[in-house]
């Protein structure tokens, strides 16, 4: 997932941060809630630093921070003491401090006297913003950032800056019973024995002039913020689950709970959710991360997969640009708004991505299955039909019928795949793999777009796209099991590089090809050998390369750590070929794994084999909340029940295999269709009630779909 000009490894938040997001809105801090302006720690708003300095000083110092809580991913509290006039060591003062993000930031302070005196406190917080493009920031750039212009108006500090577009970035920041100054907003108070004094410190961003359409008031009451509506909405709108092993159940919780707020709204189309990235450098639309995390979180809402889709669908390229690398059909890797990534990217969306143009044809399939309405799969059934002309036309480069990847100039991504770090794509040896190259798991997803896109005209009565869909499909499956397996090493090629030589080393990416059923018979066995190996498995999740290959590092990027949704897919594309005990372990290694991490699963962790810690290690700079990691564990719920609905050939698979430990697993409000259902399961059985007039339960596993084109 890492930005289009990232070459290096994409950093993130500084370990022991707390994040606050809502949508594409975030604030990064220190444990005692101050931001002191270092690396990424900042309030961000449109892909903006709003407040790069917040740091609370009472009576001359910094407050000693007792405890933080994070219980909802919008909204944080830092309680710490403050020291009293005096400089008695017992301070009395307690300071709450209360942190919404949205549109703006608000952060609520009270400070309550614990003695029997008064308590006269000196209130100081001391306030900048470098209004900082969110590039800037990650890139270690963010001093470039045009110099600030500071305006304090009584009870007011405004900062602004005019970026070299002409654009005015600034921020208002305002709270009552304080002076402003250049330095800040300071308060006065002597707070009554055994009483308390509270303000609301509010921060409202500025483009050109103009706020948010509903920013923070200090007189707003949070639930009826925008922000918190949708929150709640979204809280009455998901599953109601329950199970026997609390820590399923929370992880699963956790994760419904941070897809909600990764969630970002299109202006112009209010009811249309599409999921971010993560927090804090992916606050934004990226075409395989949405595709794939609202792929894997279709049980919690298919509308989240729809959204994505549709946001997508507006964004697809239409025209030929080198610099954004835009192409007809073609789906854009990220969208931003800042200014300095909208002056790099020659735009403000980046099309540098091989893989989101296939899946978004797979999703809609898939979509077609879970009953979305006709209306939404038909107006996008065109723009699948231009992505599928982009895949044999652009993709394609060379006309071998795989597609591959070069970028067109020298500032896009190198490697344009999930992998996308400038070392991702290695040989056995270590050696670098050079472009064009043709990824596996690449021409596993276009694959699934055949198949998927023949399916849909197969529904639609369409004969003569249903055939051609189908024949493309079986002779891309042909070709590639003989261009990418590597009989002598039991597994396939992770790519085939610019002299169509292949890249031999072992690699989860063919976990990938298992999923969309692209993988013959014969040799999916050996495949979930090797990803069983313990050169791969880590007891944790499945490496993203091999312990035995050259470029291995447990701690590195994309050459040998553990993403919770690439074992997902492994996961998954073990239980399609019918490798359910491996499925298993694979699924409760990563269910024990996001224990450990408290129930948020990162982005990614390091691959060192469970026995070698008693815990899984964090990677350093790994995202959280992130959207496909949150969904990893809703996809294991669903392949560990074999939840499969076919609205198009009206049944409902349900063959639960359920974990002993795991116990009863309860899912209420599933939404199904137009239809509420409840699951309920535990080990082998399980029953659902509410389903779809005309909807058949089965108790067997779905069988492949590719069956249905071939026979």
């Amino acid at each position: 997932m890492t930005a289009w000009n990232a070459d290096t490894e994409a950093g993130a938040s500084e370990l022991g941060a707390v994040t606050v997001v809502e949508g594409s809105s975030f604030c990064i801090s220190a444990h005692s809630g101050d931001i002191h302006g270092g690396g990424s720690q900042g309030s961000y708003y449109q892909d903006t630093r709003i407040v790069s300095r917040w740091i609370l000083r009472i009576n001359g110092a910094l407050r000693e921070p007792l405890v933080t809580t994070n219980r909802t991913a919008f909204q944080a509290e830092y309680v710490g003491r403050a020291c009293s006039s005096d400089g008695r060591f017992d301070s009395p003062l307690v300071v709450q401090h209360q942190r919404h993000v949205g549109a703006g930031l608000r952060d609520d302070l009270t400070i309550r006297n614990y003695s029997g005196q008064p308590a006269p406190c000196e209130i100081e917080l001391l306030i900048d913003a470098d209004l900082a493009d969110l590039f800037d920031v990650k890139g270690g750039r963010a001093s470039r950032a045009g110099a600030t212009e500071k305006t304090a108006r009584k009870k007011e500090l405004h900062i602004e800056s005019v970026h070299t577009n002409g654009e005015r970035r600034g921020v208002a920041f305002r709270a009552s019973g304080a002076k402003a100054t250049r330095q800040g907003l300071t308060f006065h108070v002597t707070i009554p024995p055994r009483s308390q004094w509270s303000t609301s410190v509010i921060a409202i961003p500025l483009i050109n002039g103009k706020g948010p359409d509903e920013p923070f008031t200090e007189t707003t009451a949070l639930h009826h913020t925008i922000g918190v509506r949708r929150h709640m909405a979204w809280a009455e709108h998901v599953p109601r689950i329950a199970v026997t092993d609390r820590n399923v159940e929370d992880v699963l919780e956790r994760s419904q709970s941070d897809l909600g707020s990764l969630r970002i709204f299109d202006h112009e189309h209010p009811g249309r959710a599409a999921v971010a990235a993560g927090a804090p450098w992916f606050m934004a639309l990226f075409g395989r991360d949405s595709i794939l995390a609202s792929y894997m979180s279709l049980m919690v809402d298919p509308g989240l997969a729809a959204g994505s889709l549709q946001t997508l669908a507006g964004l697809q390229g239409s025209k030929v640009d080198v610099d954004s690398e835009e192409e007809p059909g073609r789906m854009p890797h990220e969208v931003r708004l800042g200014v300095t990534a909208g002056l790099s990217l020659g735009g403000t969306a980046y099309y540098g991505t091989v893989d989101a143009t296939p899946l978004f044809v797979t999703l809609l399939g898939e979509l077609s299955r879970w009953g979305l309405g006709a209306d939404i799969i038909d107006s996008l059934l065109p723009h699948a039909d231009r992505a599928i002309s982009w895949m044999e036309k652009y993709g394609d480069r060379d006309g071998d019928g795989f597609i591959e990847y070069q970028r067109p100039n020298s500032h896009g991504l190198i490697n344009q795949g999930w992998k996308d770090s400038w070392d991702g794509i290695n040989f056995a040896d270590g050696r670098i793999a050079e472009t064009p190259i043709a990824l596996c798991e690449v021409q596993a997803y276009a694959y699934g777009a055949y198949v998927g896109r023949s399916l849909l005209a197969r529904a639609a009565g369409d004969t003569a796209v249903e055939r051609r869909c189908a024949d493309r499909a079986e002779a891309l499956k042909e070709e590639f099991n003989k261009a990418f397996w590597l009989p002598d090493k039991g597994y396939f090629a992770l790519a085939l590089d610019k002299d169509k030589k292949p890249v031999d080393s072992c690699t989860s990416n063919m976990g990938h090809c298992l999923w969309t059923g692209i993988v013959d018979e014969d040799k999916a066995a050996l495949v979930a050998e090797q990803l069983m190996s313990p050169e791969m498995f880590t007891g944790w999740g499945i490496r993203t390369l091999g312990s035995d290959m050259g470029a291995y590092n447990p701690v590195s990027y994309h050459n040998g750590s553990v993403w919770p949704h690439d074992t997902a897919l492994v996961a998954t594309g073990l239980m399609r070929y019918g490798f359910v005990k491996e499925a298993s372990r694979v699924a409760s290694g990563l269910f024990d794994a996001a224990e450990h991490f408290g129930g948020q699963l990162p982005e990614l962790f390091c691959g060192f084999d469970r026995s070698d810690f008693p815990e899984p290690v964090p990677y350093p700079t790994a995202c959280s909340p992130q959207a496909w990691a949150a969904a990893a564990p809703i996809q294991l719920a669903r392949i560990l029940l074999r939840f499969d609905p076919d609205f198009t050939r009206k049944v409902l698979h349900l063959a639960p295999i359920l974990p002993d430990s795991f116990g009863e697993f309860r899912a209420e409000n599933v939404l199904l269709g137009r239809s509420r259902i409840t699951i309920q399961a535990s080990a082998g059985n399980g029953t659902v009630t509410g389903l779809p007039a005309g909807l058949q339960r089965r108790s067997d596993p779905r069988p492949p779909l590719a069956g249905d084109l071939f026979g």
